[in-house]
């Protein structure tokens, strides 16, 4: 199939099966999913897979997956960045946004299945990943994007990854809120960063080349809520040409022929968020010539100078984000809204600045 234009109320549930049953397929009996059979695992991608597994209703094998980062978790809140056979392949530096993400899989897992004992047995591992990660944000609002292996902060921030802390962050201050416990700590660390990711590009790559050749640095911030309205529609249309391919899909940097489908899913869950839900269906629509058909799982990319699959690797988290996506465009779960809306309650931030 080349083609699927989905809308609410149509989520392809029998289409998506064999997608689902390829993340089952990779997933390790402890509960890791790595990126494909006998390859590495890291944090955020595992915990990408996992939220698929969620919206699939396979909620055991999922809530295995995040037992595997409770066990896994560092002493000080932290996972290493790649693990394959059970060990750390290194443990050189430590993500922020491979860190935070936890709190976002967890919420999404219990939005779905509404178990609160899951969401209080997971909290303590939420807080002292989020707690960790609110430590390392500079003065000026950015996160610092990763922990050396003697535990000094890198000083230096991505765009990207701070998008993905700061809908973590969110998520984590709704998990608290659930629970009714301290969330507003993390309330100022997410307005802060939200700030600098909304008005502030020069307080990112201080330090390397600026990223902004890299599609996510295009559209994470709106995928994760830091710009929204008018000026996520106008950041859209600035660089459409730039990274859109027409029938295909999203680059993934701009200056290489190379079109990858978890980004696309990505970018059409941000045209969501800023009401482009017509080119959403569009972009969502083209990925599905790069699924293999025999076992439903997808290509990482496609190099369409060359007419090639590159690289031939079909990624978990790549199934991961199609199902997100196919969430979000027929609001099917009740997680389909956890990148299109703020997730924790704002009357409850209302109230606590009158006190």
């Amino acid at each position: 199939m080349e083609g699927l234009l989905l809308s609410k109320g149509l989520y392809p549930s029998a289409f998506l099966q064999k997608t689902v049953d390829y993340i089952l397929s990779v997933q390790l009996e402890d509960g890791l999913i790595p990126w494909f059979k006998n390859h590495k695992a890291d944090p955020w991608d595992h915990t990408e897979a996992a939220m698929g597994l969620s919206i699939a209703g396979e909620l055991g094998a999922a809530e295995q997956a995040y037992q595997w980062l409770l066990e896994n978790q560092l002493p000080d809140g932290s996972w290493y960045a790649n693990y394959q056979y059970g060990k750390a392949l290194y443990k050189e530096k430590r993500e922020t946004n491979f860190i935070a993400y936890i709190a976002t899989g967890v919420w999404h897992h219990y939005l779905i299945s509404q178990d609160r004992e899951f969401l209080r047995r997971f909290f303590p591992a939420v807080k002292k990943a989020i707690d960790l990660v609110a430590s390392l944000q500079s003065p000026t609002g950015e996160i610092y994007w990763a922990i050396e292996e003697d535990g000094s902060a890198h000083k230096d921030a991505l765009v990207t990854g701070c998008s993905s802390v700061y809908k973590s962050i969110e998520c984590a201050i709704a998990i608290a809120q659930a629970l009714d416990e301290d969330w507003q700590h993390w309330h100022h660390v997410y307005q802060k960063l939200g700030n600098a990711l909304a008005h502030h590009p020069e307080y990112f790559d201080r330090s390397w080349e600026s990223k902004e050749r890299f599609s996510m640095d295009w559209f994470y911030p709106i995928l994760a809520g830091a710009i929204t309205g008018e000026a996520a529609r106008a950041r859209i249309k600035e660089r459409w040409d730039t990274f859109v391919r027409n029938s295909m899909g999203c680059l993934c940097v701009s200056d290489e022929p190379w079109v990858t489908v978890a980004e696309s899913c990505e970018l059409a869950m941000a045209l969501l968020n800023c009401g482009e839900h017509a080119k959403a269906v569009q972009v969502y629509s083209w990925l599905h010539q790069w699924r293999d058909n025999q076992d439903g799982a997808y290509w990482t990319g496609y190099q369409y100078v060359e007419k090639i699959i590159w690289p031939e690797e079909k990624t978990a988290w790549t199934a991961g984000a199609i199902i997100l996506a196919a969430d979000a465009l027929t609001e099917h779960s009740r997680a389909w809204h956890i990148f299109q809306r703020c997730q924790f309650k704002t009357e409850a931030i209302a109230q606590q600045k009158q006190l």
